[in-house]
């Protein structure tokens, strides 16, 4: 019984900060342009959208998942983006959605912005406690990458 509430509370928390994530990328898409006009932010926004289909496409359909919480089946992707960056598809939304900031300033797509990065860091802390926990191999992984950008963090 207690390990039953225990996965129920973290479904929970998943799906919340799932759900706040999605609020934050659907308020991006509705305050202001989803492409950028800016050569140079549409540049950037284009790259970030190339890390996350790369991501993606590294990390393979069974894998995927779009809660932080680790599939029974899944396994430790190692090849990609994630040979550098532990969540490359945090960073690629992190990046489009400032390139789109940027592009298009307002203070309300500046908060939505911040609400975006909040959420994503503590789903980050959240899905590695999870992945540590899971995978043996992991604690190796986090000594040789970044968590979302090389040389920064």
């Amino acid at each position: 019984m207690g390990r039953e509430i225990i996965l129920t509370q973290r479904r929970w928390k998943s799906y919340l900060l799932v759900l706040i994530q999605f609020v934050c990328l659907a308020g991006l898409a509705l305050t202001g342009p989803i492409l950028a006009r800016h050569p140079l932010w549409l540049a950037v926004e284009l790259l970030a959208i190339g890390l996350g289909v790369w991501a993606l496409v590294s990390m393979g359909y069974p894998t995927l998942n779009i809660t932080p919480d680790v599939k029974p089946e899944g396994r430790l992707i190692e090849r990609g983006p994630y040979r550098w960056i532990r969540h490359p598809m945090y960073t690629s939304l992190i990046i489009g959605g400032g390139a789109l900031v940027l592009d298009s300033f307002s203070w309300l797509r500046l908060g939505i912005w911040l609400l975006l990065l909040v959420d994503l860091l503590i789903k980050l802390r959240y899905e590695e406690s999870l992945l540590r926990a899971h995978y043996p191999g992991y604690a190796a992984l986090t000594a040789r990458t970044w968590r979302l950008l090389p040389f920064i963090f």
